[in-house]
């Protein structure tokens, strides 16, 4: 069985603290608190809202910033689009938003049979998310959900 071992959270303004493990393919959970959830370790809560994961050659940081550019009314994100349809002001979200990566560490971006192992565990473990999750609380993080969070297009995206 695949270990999840998420970062200690951080919120959204401050991803980038997490910047010696964005640059591997990964895991993120983003949960929205208006308590101040930074530095608290990961524990699976409620107020995970969504779960994502990337291979991209521009790692974690690069998904987050697709989401980033979400919030300011930019495309890029799916799951950020279903977020801002309910938030209408991204600043605003960011502010209580926090995330927590799980990174997986490889050897640069190529298709070598132990890089292409690592994106299959990569894959694989945002799925033991989603169980881990609906375990605990009977369903997927709502915007993970897409009958409860629809992507939909909010007017205004560039």
């Amino acid at each position: 069985m695949i270990m999840l071992d998420f970062s200690n959270w951080a919120q959204w303004g401050n991803r980038l603290d997490l910047l010696k493990d964005l640059h591997f393919p990964g895991v993120y959970a983003l949960l929205i608190s208006d308590d101040d959830m930074s530095g608290k370790p990961f524990e699976w809560q409620k107020e995970i809202v969504y779960f994502g994961m990337t291979n991209s050659v521009t790692g974690l940081k690069g998904r987050l910033s697709q989401f980033n550019n979400t919030l300011h009314d930019k495309r890029g994100h799916g799951g950020g689009e279903r977020f801002r349809f309910d938030y209408g002001d991204g600043a605003d979200l960011a502010k209580k938003l926090f995330v927590s990566v799980c990174p997986f560490a490889c050897e640069g971006h190529e298709n070598t049979p132990a890089n292409l192992r690592i994106f299959g565990t990569v894959a694989m473990a945002e799925y033991i998310a989603f169980a881990e999750y609906v375990d605990r609380y009977g369903a997927l993080p709502k915007y993970n959900d897409k009958k409860v969070s629809p992507k939909r297009k909010k007017s205004g995206f560039h």
